[in-house]
């Protein structure tokens, strides 16, 4: 873990280490082959960036308290659910490195598995009188199909424009940090209209977040996270490349989709859209639109009383669009 990531968790440090033990009570079956798979499931735990907003949202608001650590819980439950989901959807063998549990104990098992951890979040929630919590959460899990739905119909016809496109990523990628950020305030200070304020900070910074992504697509470091040209290859339409279609003459914008549908295997060719994307200011595009949202999500910051959460908070933002993975 970089030295970053441990300034970032500081405050939060205990209370992570104790939500680790309480996300494995809350998982825990009598089912042996269940056991075993949510053992493997704990153990691949990534950063925790989500519980990480979780709980420095609710520090900057007052104490944590047993609230936040359902939220967090529900939040992981709830978002491991749609990745053992999602693996099956996109047939995927690995995630973060690891295999996926689709590749391990096939299809069936899988989607039986994401629907136990479904139901582990709405116990949860329920058991523990956290309906507004719920709700939360809930409307981000919908948001989240939601965008894979609409990035589906429109990929077939290579057709996003950038309106699209940003609602695509709001539902896809920057409504879960949205509720993390929503949930944790909420569970210290219920407050609507400042539950409301962290929602938009996490909605924005899950956005610059997701344009950091497309951005790593067309660089050359070798560090950058994800093969150079692996969005192309997959049809995905990013920031940068919508950018360039829309700045294009007609002639170059037919080859780049023709690429894109037909020759996205073909690594010249994709190499050739990415040189096209660079050349013609798509990456510099992208990049004011990340600090544009990145400033949003400060500018909601600054309005709160300065605290170590707070801090972390910022360093978080800056973090997310500054890693160079």
């Amino acid at each position: 873990m970089s030295a970053i990531v441990n300034k970032i968790r500081g405050p939060i440090e205990t209370e992570l280490k104790l939500f680790e033990d309480k996300f494995k009570a809350s998982v825990k079956t009598e089912v042996a082959l269940l056991d075993k798979i949510m053992y493997y499931i704990i153990k691949r735990k990534g950063k925790q960036m989500r519980p990480m907003f979780v709980f420095l949202s609710a520090k900057t608001f007052g104490e944590i308290s047993e609230s936040t650590y359902t939220a967090a819980s529900l939040i992981e439950l709830l978002h491991t659910a749609t990745l053992v989901h999602d693996d099956v959807v996109n047939d995927a063998n690995e995630r973060r490195g690891y295999f996926s549990i689709n590749a391990l104990w096939k299809n069936k098992i899988a989607v039986l598995v994401g629907d136990y951890l479904l139901s582990q979040g709405l116990l949860l929630s329920v058991e523990n009188n956290q309906f507004q919590m719920l709700k939360i959460v809930s409307q981000a899990v919908r948001d989240m199909s939601e965008g894979e739905l609409l990035q589906m119909e429109k990929a077939r016809r290579l057709d996003i424009t950038e309106e699209v496109y940003f609602d695509v990523i709001e539902k896809k990628t920057a409504s879960l940090i949205a509720a993390c950020c929503a949930s944790g305030c909420h569970s210290v200070n219920p407050n609507e209209e400042d539950v409301e304020q962290m929602r938009q900070f996490g909605n924005n910074v899950g956005i610059a977040f997701q344009i950091k992504d497309d951005i790593f697509d067309y660089g050359t470091s070798e560090n950058i996270g994800k093969p150079t040209g692996i969005d192309i290859k997959e049809q995905k339409m990013t920031l940068p490349l919508i950018y360039t279609l829309n700045n294009v003459e007609k002639k170059v914008k037919k080859r780049i989709i023709n690429t894109i549908k037909n020759h996205n295997k073909d690594n010249s060719r994709v190499q050739e859209v990415i040189e096209l994307v660079i050349s013609t200011g798509g990456i510099k595009y992208a990049e004011k639109q990340m600090h544009s949202y990145k400033e949003k999500a400060l500018t909601i910051l600054k309005k709160l009383p300065e605290s170590d959460a707070k801090s972390s908070l910022e360093l978080f933002v800056n973090y997310s669009i500054e890693r160079d993975k």
